[in-house]
């Protein structure tokens, strides 16, 4: 199949959503063209890399200062901010072009829209070509996300801001339902968060769970880099909300109860952009922020114990595949298994209170054998459920029956 392939920031291994699905549907054989905005070296470095993984890339420049002019320009209106934030009008000029040039647009078997920051290409292409299948892979339902924030966020900012874009969020959701022909997400639980957006009287496109899968040829374990006794790390982008409020919760309310027992016991917070808050956790001679990394895995193969307290969040937590995946033991919450079918003390642990979640990872700090077979356990899981090959297969085949459904719904009425 010819896809072309949207993504309002640049796929790379952070982003690895869109980075393992481009590669992947490339080594089924499928010719992909991205289309992306990014901004700065690091972007632009990474747009580069990315051509080596399928047909073609197409990259545009988009500085902060539109991001938030965009986002300015969208406060007076109903439209939430995510989804003007990557609005780039050279890219959309360019869409129009590729997609409108003689017929085009018929070239292409499908297109893939990646993100409610993507939706406005989508929205876009469907409004000049009604006849082009377009794929939203909403990933996470941001209204469920936003309404859990909105709730639970310990900073005022996060929960004016959270209020702020849930009922624009929820509206243009709803919207988006009845404009594409089908939509992607990660979990179930995103899935039903979609559905009940619904709006009344109206049939929603066919909604999948695609669940999110792990590169097990890079995320390996390690057996020639020694364990650090007594080592947990918690993985992910630290300007996230959702994991800001993580880290707190794990510093001031879980860590206390595990240097009560041990108090030798180190924490590696990993991940790009730590917030000032997460920056003065350093204070603690125990913590080790470390900003950005080229590469996570020397700290997962290093680490004891992998943690993620999952306060809120929607869709599947990649920081908890990608311990598993190198053999690392992971203690979170029974938030987790809403979109894991892990199984509780074999495959990953629980702690749903602090009390809770420190008791599990000092049961895995006393027991360095079970510990292992815990590890080898989740390991095995993420083989069996979350291959990026297998997931790649799926999402070709709802390509594949989006483009022949779109295909006899316009075709004349002598030929149906």
């Amino acid at each position: 199949m010819k896809i072309a392939f949207i993504v309002p920031y640049v796929p790379n291994q952070v982003r690895t959503r869109s980075y393992n699905l481009i590669t992947y549907l490339s080594r089924l054989g499928h010719e992909v063209d991205v289309f992306t905005v990014g901004s700065g070296k690091i972007d632009l470095a990474d747009a580069e890399t990315l051509k080596s993984r399928c047909r073609a890339v197409y990259y545009y420049e988009q500085p902060v200062w539109r991001s938030l002019f965009n986002s300015a320009l969208a406060v007076p209106s109903n439209k939430p901010l995510q989804a003007v934030y990557s609005r780039q009008p050279e890219l959309i000029h360019r869409l129009g072009d590729i997609f409108g040039k003689n017929g085009n647009h018929l070239e292409y078997d499908v297109v893939h829209v990646e993100h409610l920051r993507g939706s406005e290409y989508g929205r876009y292409l469907k409004s000049k070509f009604p006849v082009l299948p377009v794929v939203w892979d909403s990933v996470d339902c941001i209204s469920h996300l936003f309404r859990q924030a909105a709730g639970q966020s310990t900073s005022l900012f996060g929960k004016f801001v959270s209020r702020f874009e849930l009922g624009r969020t929820e509206k243009t959701e709803a919207e988006l339902l009845g404009i594409f022909d089908h939509i992607l997400v990660t979990s179930a639980v995103d899935r039903n968060a979609l559905l009940e957006a619904t709006r009344v009287g109206e049939t929603p496109a066919p909604i999948t769970v695609l669940s999110n899968g792990v590169d097990q040829d890079y995320f390996q374990p390690n057996p020639g880099v020694a364990k650090e006794p007594e080592t947990l790390v918690f993985s992910g982008k630290m300007s996230y909300h959702a994991n800001i409020s993580m880290v707190k919760y794990l510093v001031n309310e879980i860590m206390p109860l595990i240097w009560r027992r041990r108090p030798t016991v180190r924490l590696f917070v990993v991940g790009k952009d730590p917030s000032p808050e997460i920056k003065k956790m350093e204070e603690n001679p125990l913590i080790t922020v470390t900003g950005t990394v080229s590469d996570i895995r020397p700290y997962l193969w290093k680490s004891t114990v992998a943690v993620a307290p999952l306060v809120y969040g929607a869709g599947i937590q990649n920081k908890i595949l990608e311990a598993m995946a190198v053999g690392l033991p992971v203690v979170t919450t029974s938030k987790a298994l809403l979109s894991l079918r892990a199984v509780p003390d074999r495959d990953i642990l629980l702690g749903d209170t602090p009390e809770e979640f420190a008791a599990s990872v000092l049961r895995l700090l006393d027991n360095p054998d079970w510990g292992h077979k815990v590890g080898e356990a989740g390991r095995s899981f993420v083989q069996d459920h979350h291959d990026w090959g297998r997931i790649s297969e799926q999402l070709a085949g709802i390509y594949e029956s989006v483009a022949l459904s779109v295909k006899v719904d316009f075709a004349p009425i002598n030929q149906r």
